[in-house]
């Protein structure tokens, strides 16, 4: 065996956003979304975000719930801290239309995790308070018909050093590109389709961490 198939570990020097797999719908449940994600934190999955644009508050909660009981790794809510305080989850993922992460700051817990989307120089103040900044669309995605065009690597360099916090690349990333966006300043990787979109989370998560951790950072 060679060190390239040894499996991804998540280790304490590791941070939670070096690969956040993001959820995408619930065809097989509350039950299979959960068992999907415990098999990408298997693979070396560091953070799970759960994202249900089209499910009702109270069903996120629940679903919610069932993860942070379930998985081993910090579970985050997309937009709503409300919900993710609730559901006693890690933390929240806001974008440029929801509460600022300054705002969210005076109001959530010590140590709850802010994530900021980032995807033009007009929202890097949004960051302000956060604990790390999404950046992209790296590439073109369909699981984001909102993504607008993509930034490339040269538009994920500098919204990373303008944001002045870690850099998590999302957009149309694969196994295939994972490398070159850590090479080109990224701190981590968030995925939906790249994992939870594939028939087995799990190698697919390995995979991506593989790829990722060839580059030192």
């Amino acid at each position: 065996m060679t060190a390239t198939d040894l499996p991804a570990r998540v280790s304490a020097s590791v941070p939670p956003y070096r690969l956040i797999a993001i959820t995408d719908d619930l065809r097989d449940g509350r039950d299979g979304l959960v068992a999907r994600a415990s098999a990408a934190v298997r693979g070396g999955v560091t953070m799970v975000q759960l994202r249900l644009k089209h499910t009702d508050a109270r069903a996120v909660v629940d679903i919610g719930r069932a993860l942070v009981e379930r998985l081993s790794v910090p579970v985050i809510i997309n937009d709503r801290a409300d919900i993710a305080l609730a559901c006693g989850a890690a933390g929240v993922h806001v974008g440029s239309d929801d509460v600022p992460a300054a705002a969210l700051r005076r109001i959530v817990p010590p140590g709850f995790l802010i994530g900021v989307s980032v995807g033009s120089d007009a929202e890097v103040a949004n960051a302000a308070g956060g604990d790390y900044v999404g950046v992209g669309p790296i590439y073109g995605s369909a699981s984001k018909l909102d993504a607008g065009d993509a930034i490339g690597l040269l538009g994920l360099a500098h919204l990373a050093s303008a944001a002045a916090l870690p850099a998590v690349a999302i957009g149309g990333i694969t196994v295939a590109t994972a490398g070159d966006v850590m090479a080109a300043g990224a701190s981590g990787v968030a995925v939906i389709a790249a994992i939870f979109g594939a028939s087995d989370p799990e190698a697919a998560a390995r995979a991506l961490r593989i790829a990722m951790d060839r580059v030192v950072r």
